[in-house]
């Protein structure tokens, strides 16, 4: 949720600031944050929840 929270507030101030093409890209990344808690609110407790985070490459 603090991640939620200080995307809004960067939204905030890139709104006051005009920066129209930050203001984009920050609510592309909080909508990509909103879905993650939906999927974490959703999954059964103790189930794992995919974050997109790369698989590991194995070692030689």
């Amino acid at each position: 949720m603090e991640i939620r929270n200080n995307l809004i507030d960067r939204i905030a101030e890139a709104e006051g600031e005009g920066w129209l093409g930050e203001i984009e890209g920050l609510r592309i990344s909080l909508a990509g944050a909103e879905s993650k808690i939906r999927q974490i609110d959703t999954k059964s407790p103790g189930r794992p929840v995919n974050l997109g985070l790369p698989a590991r490459r194995k070692e030689r």
